[in-house]
């Protein structure tokens, strides 16, 4: 009967969001209330499950997304992000142009959201096919393929990081493990796959052609760029290698791994940002705090999504439904890890969002982590490469690319889906790798 409930569940939800349209957020709360109801649970009881879901999910992630989307914006508007392309384009030369872009394309999407990533350096990507009269796909592929990439795999973005609060996995591991995963994703689903995707005539709207250049004495430098966009990776890779190496009675161990905290590394990355990318190239406090004031309501919705999803998790829990899951998972043959990936593809077809499939997966395979089976950090890794998988026109990001690069629906599907999938497979074949070297 839980499987029955929980199945009927999840289609209700897909239900709600592609049939209806209604906020993704609400429909999470519908169905929390209705599998709570379903399974026997007491009406009050229900909706303090959903208050301590709510609670749980969002009372630390709130600090890194917020943070997080402070520091993208500090980013993108000083220029940093411009700088970036055009000296590694300039250091690679035109015939390297390809992977001048994708990196640029890794370095800013590591700590900055897909959706602005994308409409920062997409018009990037435009003018320079047009100065050295490259496909623009060929261009394109590989830099959206790492800002999916750093989207689906790597901390401080939405999902990953939920995930690793629900699994209680270390964040610093899974950023580097992601790391490690990732790397290889982004060269086969971006220089590699291109070379094998038929050639398509893609040509950009007028329109997303006018967007601010910055002139060369306005860009900051190089040195400044990188360091500050890659400031918070550094802090939490840097103290978890460390701390591999000291032991806890050092006198350095808690202050490393005090700095190396997600929260404290963004927030002095934000502060050096500030000064770096800001007051010392001229801007005022109350621009750059308005600017943070913007940035902030970009992600509000994302957080209340994240929210629903903690709710239904959950109730998932307090019902017993997630243990009754877990224990008829337990008794496959499957690799967890292949389980939480089929499963978070599953649901990615189905309903389009690659952070709902995400934190849905999350609540169903819980149990199997809990149980010390599996390392949190591959599965968090394991569910964000399903979570990519297949994306078509249910999926926002889909029709964001269709539309920016000019493209039927059919050459969107041979190009951007054949690269999410790309993404999602080359990632599960990382994550299942690196379970048998740890």
């Amino acid at each position: 009967m839980p499987l029955a409930i929980i199945s009927l569940g999840i289609l209700l939800l897909f239900f709600l969001i592609i049939v209806f349209r209604l906020n993704a957020f609400i429909a999470f709360i519908v169905v929390s209330l209705s599998v709570g109801i379903a399974q026997g649970m007491e009406l009050n009881s229900i909706v303090t499950s959903i208050e301590e879901g709510v609670g749980n999910t969002i009372g630390f992630l709130i600090i890194i997304l917020a943070l997080g989307a402070m520091l993208g914006k500090q980013v993108a508007n000083s220029g940093a992000a411009q700088k970036i392309t055009e000296k590694l384009i300039e250091i690679c030369g035109v015939k390297n142009t390809q992977w001048a872009v994708m990196i640029t394309g890794f370095i800013v999407g590591v700590t900055m959201f897909y959706s602005v990533g994308f409409v920062i350096l997409v018009p990037l990507v435009f003018n320079i096919a047009i100065i050295t009269r490259l496909p623009l796909l060929y261009i394109g592929l590989p830099m959206l393929a790492a800002l999916s990439v750093t989207h689906g795999y790597l901390p401080p973005h939405p999902a990953p990081s939920a995930l690793t609060i629900m699994f209680e996995a270390d964040m610093g591991k899974t950023l580097l493990y992601g790391l490690a995963v990732a790397i290889p994703a982004i060269l086969i689903s971006g220089p590699v796959l291109t070379h094998f995707i038929k050639k398509v005539d893609a040509k950009p709207l007028k329109e997303f052609l006018a967007t601010k250049q910055f002139k060369k004495e306005e860009l900051p430098s190089l040195s400044n760029s990188l360091l500050t966009a890659l400031f918070p990776v550094l802090l939490i890779g840097g103290s978890t290698i460390i701390l591999e190496f000291i032991s806890e009675q050092n006198n350095l161990y808690s202050f490393i791994k005090f700095i190396g905290n997600p929260v404290i590394a963004l927030l002095i990355a934000v502060l050096v940002s500030i000064y770096s990318l800001g007051l010392s190239r001229g801007e005022k406090m109350k621009d750059i705090m308005q600017s943070f004031a913007k940035s902030i309501s970009g992600i509000t919705m994302i957080l209340l999504i994240i929210a629903g999803a903690g709710a239904l998790k959950q109730i998932l829990i307090d019902s017993g439904v997630s243990n009754y899951i877990g224990g008829l998972l337990s008794e496959s043959t499957l690799s967890p890890l292949l389980l939480g990936w089929l499963i978070a593809t599953i649901l990615r077809v189905s309903i389009g969002s690659a952070t709902v499939a995400g934190l849905t997966t999350a609540g169903i395979v819980l149990p199997l982590v809990q149980s010390g089976g599996v390392h949190p950090e591959l599965m968090v890794l394991a569910i964000g490469s399903g979570s990519l998988m297949l994306s078509h026109v249910n999926d926002g990001g889909f029709w964001l690319f269709k539309e920016y690069f000019n493209l039927s629906i059919k050459d969107t599907l041979a190009t951007w889906t054949v690269m999410e999938t790309s993404i999602g497979i080359s990632g599960l074949l990382g994550v299942l790798i690196l379970n048998y070297i740890i």
